[in-house]
């Protein structure tokens, strides 16, 4: 991270050149590098705090995984019922079949009772 540097030393230096008395000039350059100190930090705090909210949005290898694990398991269970829907279509055909035979079967016995 960058970090700047407040130059006192020139600051002050300056404004006793401007003709501004030497501890007035002190104060001055002290309280210019409080401040400046005080935005840099308060800056680096929410930079940090930006920083992790930034990083808790990624994905990691190990969430990636789990989303692939998840997506087999969903596949797994869609295959499952899958199988279920083909068990049962089979399941329907056969009593469909067995009642159709009946039927004729039926329909043969009246036909042959009624002659």
């Amino acid at each position: 991270m960058t970090t700047t540097t407040f130059d006192s030393l020139g600051y002050f230096r300056k404004l006793k050149a401007a003709g501004v008395p030497e501890e007035q000039a002190q104060v001055q350059a002290d309280a210019m590098r409080m401040h400046t100190e005080t935005q840099a930090a308060a800056l680096e705090k929410a930079l940090n705090k930006y920083d992790e909210a930034g990083r808790k949005d990624l994905a990691t290898k190990g969430d990636i995984q789990d989303v692939r694990n998840e997506i087999q398991d969903v596949r797994m269970e869609i295959q499952g019922v899958r199988n279920e829907l083909a068990d049962t279509k089979h399941e329907i055909l056969k009593w469909m079949i067995a009642t159709m035979v009946a039927q004729t079967a039926l329909i043969v016995a009246v036909i042959a009772f009624l002659k």
